[in-house]
């Protein structure tokens, strides 16, 4: 049985992906902060096939509580997808949840991509989530917006280091998705034009495609996103922030 380690499994994306790997017979370890939360995803998916692992990943010791965790078991698949950001002008958000946000956006991401990938053998795949953000620009969630260039960049220079060795990594970028996510942001998915807000259950079928595939080091989720960046190519770099700033939720009046 193929075993996967999912961060932020206790809801929204990473919850979906969750179902979606167990319905293929992964066994699953489910990581993220809230206990009661992890118990009631563990109950869903089957409390015998699958393990939580408690940890909140803007600490650096429950970091290193879970990369521990990934150099002493062998996992076929690690799914970074914990993240969060705040919505809102960059003085007006205080500084210390912004660096939260770095922390588990970037720093914790490398530290378990860097345990797991030390002992990962031909076969294993490694996906980061990221966000259509990490190719385009959010005024009003500046930090958020940068934090996901870094994970974009970094998939795919490790997509190429790890290539010829049969492990598989790449950086999957979901547009806005009517998850839990934009509320814990301090907005929600009806802040963003309709036309460009998918499903969670949209997001996991793109994401399963995308790991069955295992040929590009970066995924675009959704055709209207992909439309949005290709049209974004014909305009300046300029226009395209302008375009960004007037939809962002985090500077609506």
């Amino acid at each position: 049985m193929k075993k996967a380690l999912i961060t932020g499994a206790s809801g929204g994306i990473g919850l979906e992906i969750a179902r979606r790997l167990s319905q293929q017979h992964y066994q699953l370890t489910l990581v993220a902060r809230n206990e009661q939360k992890l118990k009631s995803v563990q109950e869903q998916l089957g409390r015998e096939a699958h393990q939580i692992l408690v940890a909140d990943l803007t600490i650096k010791e429950d970091i290193e509580k879970v990369s521990k965790h990934l150099t002493e078991n062998s996992y076929d698949l690690l799914v970074n997808n914990a993240g969060n950001g705040s919505y809102g002008r960059f003085t007006e958000i205080p500084i210390g949840e912004q660096l939260n946000t770095m922390t588990l956006n970037m720093e914790a991401l490398v530290s378990l991509s860097y345990a797991f990938l030390s002992k990962a053998v031909s076969g294993n795949a490694l996906i980061n989530i990221g966000s259509l953000l990490a190719h385009s620009s959010l005024p009003g969630g500046a930090v958020y917006a940068g934090t996901k260039s870094f994970v974009a960049n970094f998939s795919e220079s490790l997509w190429y280091e790890y290539k010829n060795k049969g492990i598989f990594v790449s950086g999957f970028n979901p547009g806005a998705a009517d998850s839990d996510f934009h509320s814990n942001s301090g907005s929600d998915t009806s802040a963003f034009p309709s036309f460009v807000v998918s499903s969670v259950s949209e997001v996991a079928d793109e994401f399963m495609k995308a790991l069955a595939a295992r040929k590009k080091p970066r995924v675009i989720q959704g055709f209207k996103n992909r439309m949005m960046l290709f049209g974004f190519r014909f305009l300046s770099r300029k226009s395209t922030i302008n375009i960004m700033g007037k939809i962002s939720p985090g500077l609506k009046a």
